[in-house]
């Protein structure tokens, strides 16, 4: 075993010691004779140098930053537009209506090139945000955009039943105000969301638009009337012109009378005195009436004119209100004081009374 192993290991020597003298006994090679062309030729210019995988990297990014920078082009002024009262043409695309003058306002209609408006003035605002335009438009409220009134002044008759109604742009007191009814006017139900009534938008509804989408529409100047002619008259055989006859217009027709105007109702202001105290009918133009504690008969229903104006404090108390007296269609018989004063004198009279006492005597067992 012993030999064996002694053989392989001088095989093994025998082998590096040959491969090292045939390593160091190579010939040199001969260098290459250069040409004289060769010579002559120009020197292969060097190959720029790239960065490596360790370059830094963040300086590059800066550099293109700030070529960006220095390259973003300004945003275009805002372009002055001064409009008038009157037609205008949509020029956008597509044109959103708000409910104010401004981005913040609501959404009520959009409109489309070529669409035709009416504006009522323009509106600049003084405060407004770098993207929001500053110039806007009041235009007629579209025909196709919602508006929404409380329910709870509109009555059985489809008419306004308080002093005056605001018309918004939603069905909710957060929406924008885009109008106002008077009482007694007339409304066109369409649809009805909770306490809310969506109605066919009146005449004097109004809402807003970027006035820079808007080119006004001016009428074409109507072409100058031909002069009249005047037919010559033949002269005479003797040459002489004779005198045109003088024709005398026929006298005008006489115009009819003027049909008188209907005077309107004087303001009347009333002071009364007597109890307050609930209507007790849900179909009472209000809440709260004042009657008269010795015939136990009503004398006005109360109509509260400022919201901080509660009745229900007030009920059972004998008070002397002054105000404007009107007359509801529905109640003929009694009728409505809107507060502009009310003085209390004193407080829990019917207290002293039972119920027996307070009916009228039709009533009483």
């Amino acid at each position: 075993m012993m030999k064996t192993i002694w053989i392989i290991l001088g095989t093994m020597i025998a082998a590096s010691v040959i491969a090292q003298d045939n390593t160091n006994s190579l010939p040199a090679i001969p260098a290459p004779v250069s040409s004289p062309a060769a010579e002559t030729a120009p020197a292969p210019m060097p190959e720029p140098e790239m960065a490596g995988t360790n370059a830094p990297t963040k300086p590059v990014k800066h550099i293109r930053k700030h070529r960006a920078a220095v390259h973003k082009k300004p945003a275009a002024p805002e372009p002055v537009v001064s409009l008038t009262p009157g037609p205008a043409e949509v020029t956008a695309s597509q044109l959103t209506v708000r409910g104010q003058a401004g981005l913040r306002g609501e959404t009520v209609a959009h409109l489309h090139k070529g669409d035709q408006v009416t504006v009522l003035e323009q509106i600049n605002l003084a405060h407004h945000a770098a993207d929001e335009p500053s110039q806007w438009a009041k235009i007629s409220y579209p025909t196709n955009a919602n508006v929404w009134v409380d329910a709870k002044y509109i009555d059985s008759n489809g008419t306004v039943s308080s002093k005056k109604l605001n018309l918004r742009g939603g069905p909710g007191e957060n929406y924008s105000v885009v109008g106002v009814l008077q009482h007694g006017e007339s409304v066109t139900q369409l649809e009805t969301k909770g306490n809310w009534i969506k109605i066919e938008p009146p005449t004097n509804a109004f809402a807003f638009v970027a006035a820079k989408f808007l080119a006004e529409v001016t009428a074409p100047p109507a072409p100058p009337a031909p002069p009249a002619e005047t037919p010559e008259v033949p002269p005479t055989p003797t040459q002489v012109p004779q005198p045109q006859p003088i024709v005398m217009a026929p006298p005008p027709p006489p115009m009819p009378p003027t049909p008188p105007q209907p005077e309107t109702p004087p303001v009347r202001i009333v002071q009364h005195e007597g109890i307050v105290g609930p209507c007790g009918s849900l179909v009472a133009p209000t809440d709260y009436k004042l009657y008269d504690l010795a015939t136990k008969q009503d004398i006005d229903f109360l109509y509260p004119t400022a919201p901080n104006m509660d009745l229900k404090g007030l009920v059972d108390a004998r008070v002397i209100v002054t105000g404007e007296e009107g007359i509801d269609q529905r109640w003929p018989n009694t009728p409505v004081l809107a507060i502009q004063n009310i003085q209390v004198l004193a407080t829990n009279v019917i207290k002293r009374f039972s119920r027996e006492d307070l009916r009228p005597p039709k009533q009483r067992h």
